[in-house]
C-alpha cells in the first residue's frame, strides 16, 4: 500500500506524525470501450465546440459563466483562493458519533503513525474507544480544505471525510407522505424487525456480480455459453400491507440475534 498524504494530527498540544492511506478499492471490473466493427479502443478528444478541431492542453483554461459570459481563472487566481497549506489534521472537537449522520460521510482512509508518533497514536486510539467519542477536525489535501471525523476500528484510526453541511440537498422539493401508520400494521412491522435482527457481519454480503461477470467473459473466451438468469418475482402490488407483513412473518424465519 501506498500513502497519499504525509503529515500530522494536532491533538491538543500533541503532534502525532502520519500517513494516509486509501482504505477501499474499486470490485468492480475495468472494462474498455471499443467499436464494434473491428474492437478498436475508443479514444476521447478536447474539442472546440465551434470549430470541431481538436485543442492542446496548453490551449485550454478554466472558467465561470456569469449573465451569458465566461469569467476566465488562472492559476494564480485558483491559488489565491486556495485555502493555507498545512500538513497537519487539526482536531476542532470530540464528538459522539451517533450525532454526525451517515449522509454527511464521504471517503474512508488509514492512519498509520511514523515511529516518533506511535505512543501518541496508541493513546489517540485508546482514549476515543474508551470514551466512544469520535475526533472532529479539518485538514488540507489536494489543495482543498476537507471536514473529517477520527474514529478507532479494531486497532486501527480511520479518518473519514466529511461532507460540508452546504453539500448536503434539501427534502423540501420531495413528496414525502404525511400521517401514521396503523396500530396492526406497526405491530406486525415491529415483529418482522425483530425476527430479521440479527449480529452485524458485512463480510457475510459479497459483491457476486463482479466473480459472474468474470465467469461469463471467460466462458465466452473458450466460446461457451452461460445459462440466462431467471427474472424472481419480488413481490405482488396486488395484496394490501398488512397481507404482505403477515405473509412476511409467516415465511421462513431468520435466527435471533442472541
Amino acid at each position: 500500500m501506498r500513502s497519499i498524504w504525509t503529515g500530522a494530527i494536532g491533538f491538543g498540544l500533541v503532534n502525532i506524525p502520519i500517513k494516509l492511506y486509501s482504505a477501499t478499492e474499486e470490485s468492480s471490473l475495468d472494462l474498455d470501450m471499443l467499436d464494434k466493427k473491428d474492437l478498436a479502443n475508443i479514444k476521447f478528444k478536447r474539442v472546440n465546440e465551434h470549430s470541431g478541431k481538436e485543442v492542446p492542453w496548453d490551449n485550454i483554461v478554466k472558467g465561470y459563466k456569469i449573465d451569458d459570459r465566461y469569467v476566465v481563472l488562472t492559476d494564480e487566481d485558483f491559488q489565491k483562493a486556495s485555502p493555507e497549506k498545512t500538513k497537519t489534521i487539526d482536531i476542532e472537537e470530540f464528538v459522539n458519533e451517533s450525532e454526525v449522520d451517515g449522509i454527511y460521510y464521504e471517503t474512508p482512509y488509514y492512519l498509520e503513525p511514523d515511529k516518533s508518533g506511535a505512543k501518541a497514536y496508541v493513546l489517540l486510539r485508546d482514549a476515543l474507544q474508551k470514551t466512544g467519542k469520535a475526533a472532529f477536525g479539518s485538514f488540507v489535501l489536494r489543495n482543498k480544505q476537507n471536514l473529517c471525523l477520527i474514529k478507532p476500528i479494531g486497532n486501527t484510526l480511520v479518518l473519514i471525510k466529511v461532507r460540508w453541511a452546504q453539500e448536503i440537498r434539501s427534502t423540501k422539493d420531495l413528496n414525502i407522505p404525511a400521517g401514521n401508520s396503523k396500530p396492526a400494521e406497526m405491530k406486525m412491522a415491529l415483529e418482522l424487525i425483530k425476527q430479521l435482527t440479527g449480529p452485524f457481519d458485512l463480510s457475510k454480503y459479497k459483491d457476486t456480480y463482479t466473480d459472474e461477470l468474470m465467469k461469463l467473459i471467460k466462458a465466452k473466451s473458450k466460446g461457451r455459453k452461460l445459462p440466462q438468469p431467471t427474472l424472481r418475482v419480488v413481490h405482488s402490488q396486488g395484496k394490501d400491507l398488512l397481507s404482505q407483513l403477515k405473509a412476511s412473518l409467516e415465511g421462513p424465519k431468520k435466527k435471533k440475534a442472541s
